[in-house]
C-alpha cells in the first residue's frame, strides 16, 4: 500500500487517542554529587588532558562571571549574563566537538568560546566595547563572536540562530554529497552545534529550524539548555508534554536528555551525537537539564518569581562534582588548584582594568565595512550623527574629543 502522507499505517479498529503526557524520556546521568560513577553507568573515554582543560574552563568561567557581575553592579559595564549552574552543560559539550565545528550560541555559552581558546583580554575588550574588540564595539556586552574559533557572533533576538544553524549545517553536508547518487560519499568532516534555552524553544524559529533539519537531514546538534526559566517564566507555564526532548521525537530527530550538571554525561552524549551526525548526516537533539543558579541577567531579580527554598533544592555545583571525580582519578592536585583559583581572580581583575582604559573605536567604524563604499543615505546619517555629537560634547566627551 502506498503511503503518500509519510505516516505509519498501523491500523487500529478501536477509537483511542494517544496521550502525550504518557511519554517520558529518561535522563542520562553518569556522575553523582560525590564524584563517583553511578552503579550500572559507564564513564566516557576521556583523556586526562581533555578532562583538565574542561575543568579549568569551568573554573575560569565561574571566576569571570563573579567578577563581571560585580563590575556591572559597580557601573563599569552595562550588562552581564552568568553561566552559573550550567558550566558543565556548555563546557563538556564543547569539549566533545572538533575545533572546526561551527558553534551558534544564544548568550550563556561563554564557556564554549573559552574552551576554544578565546583569551581573557578578548573577553574584556568585547565587554567594554573598546577599539580592540573583534566586534568593533557594535554589540552590547557578552555578545561574543570569533571567526578564527568558528563561533558565530551572538544575536540578541531569541532563537534566530536555530534556523540559521540548520542552513549552515546543510551547507556543510552538501560538500559530501555525490552529485549522481545524492548519497553521502564520505563522513562529514565538520558539523554545527546550536545552543538555545527552553524559552527560545517557544519561538517559531525553533519549530521551523528543527523541521527543516529533520526533513533535509542537516548535520546539526541542537543543544537545548532547559534551566527551568525563560527569564521569569517557569517551564511549566511554557509548554506541556515531557520537556523539549519530546519535541525532537515528534520531529523524527534522534534525541537524548542529559543531566546538565554532570560533565561526563554531557560529554558522552555530545560525543555520540557528533558521531551520528557525521556518519549518518542527520540532526540530533540534546536536552540538558541544569538549574539556573543565578539571575537571568544583571537586569533581573529572581526573588520576585522563585523562593529561597526552591533555590536551596538545586544548590549542587557542577564544577565541584567534576572536581571530585578528577581528584579520585589522581589527575588534580588540590593545593595547586587552590593557588590557581586565586591567580585566575587576580588575572581577571588586571585584565578588566586594562580593558576599561582602552579607547573606544573610532566613530567611522560604525559604517566602515557595512558596504565597500557607504551608500548616500548611510553617509548622510553618519554626518548627522557627527554633528549631533559635536553639539553635545558633555554627553559624548570621549567621542567628541576625537572628532575635533
Amino acid at each position: 500500500m502506498s503511503n503518500p502522507n509519510n505516516v505509519s499505517l498501523n491500523i487500529n479498529h478501536e477509537l483511542s487517542f494517544i496521550d502525550g503526557h504518557a511519554l517520558t524520556i529518561p535522563t542520562l546521568s553518569i556522575l553523582n554529587e560525590e564524584g563517583d560513577i553511578y552503579e550500572g553507568a559507564t564513564a566516557p573515554d576521556i583523556d586526562k588532558a581533555t578532562a583538565i582543560r574542561l575543568y579549568e574552563t569551568m573554573r575560569f568561567i565561574r571566576a569571570l562571571d563573579e567578577r563581571m557581575q560585580a563590575a556591572q553592579r559597580q557601573g563599569r559595564v552595562s550588562f552581564y549574563m552568568q553561566c552559573l549552574g550550567e558550566e558543565a552543560a556548555v563546557t563538556a559539550s564543547a569539549a566533545a566537538l572538533d575545533q572546526n565545528d561551527m558553534i551558534m550560541a544564544q548568550y550563556r555559552e561563554q564557556a564554549a568560546l573559552r574552551y576554544r581558546g578565546f583569551s581573557l583580554d578578548q573577553f574584556m575588550n568585547q565587554m567594554f566595547s573598546n577599539e580592540k574588540d573583534l566586534g568593533k564595539g557594535r554589540q552590547m556586552p557578552i555578545h561574543y563572536g570569533s571567526r578564527e574559533l568558528n563561533y558565530m557572533t551572538i544575536s540578541s533576538p531569541l532563537g534566530t540562530q536555530i534556523p540559521q544553524a540548520t542552513g549552515y549545517a546543510y551547507g556543510q553536508k552538501v560538500r559530501h554529497i555525490d552529485a549522481q547518487t545524492g548519497e553521502l560519499n564520505s563522513t562529514i568532516d565538520n558539523i554545527t552545534i546550536c545552543y538555545f534555552g527552553e524559552g527560545a524553544a517557544s519561538e517559531g524559529d525553533f519549530h521551523a529550524g528543527l523541521n527543516m533539519a529533520a526533513v533535509h537531514e542537516a548535520p546539526v546538534i541542537f543543544f537545548a539548555r532547559n534551566n527551568g526559566y525563560a527569564i521569569s517564566t517557569p517551564a511549566e507555564e511554557q509548554f506541556k508534554g515531557d520537556g523539549i526532548a519530546s519535541r525532537g521525537v515528534g520531529y523524527g530527530i534522534k534525541t537524548i536528555r542529559v543531566d546538565g550538571a554532570d560533565a561526563l554525561a554531557v560529554y558522552a552524549a555530545t560525543k555520540k551525537a557528533r558521531e551520528i551526525v557525521t556518519t549518518q548526516g542527520e540532526p540530533v537533539l540534546i536536552e540538558s537539564i541544569a538549574y539556573r543558579l543565578g539571575a537571568h541577567s544583571t537586569s533581573d531579580d529572581p526573588s520576585g518569581y522563585r523562593s529561597k527554598d526552591e533555590e536551596a533544592k538545586h544548590k549542587g555545583c557542577p564544577i565541584e562534582r567534576f572536581r571530585k571525580w578528577l581528584l579520585k582519578q589522581g589527575w588534580l592536585d588540590e593545593a595547586q588548584d587552590a593557588k590557581d583559583k586565586e591567580a585566575i581572580r587576580e588575572e581577571i581583575l588586571a585584565a578588566l582594568k586594562r580593558a576599561e582604559k582602552v579607547a573606544k573605536p573610532a566613530l567611522e567604524e560604525l559604517i566602515s565595512d557595512v558596504y565597500d563604499t557607504p551608500i548616500p543615505s548611510l553617509q548622510k546619517q553618519y554626518e548627522q550623527l557627527k554633528e549631533h555629537i559635536l553639539q553635545h560634547p558633555d554627553a559624548y566627551p570621549t567621542t567628541a574629543g576625537r572628532l575635533k
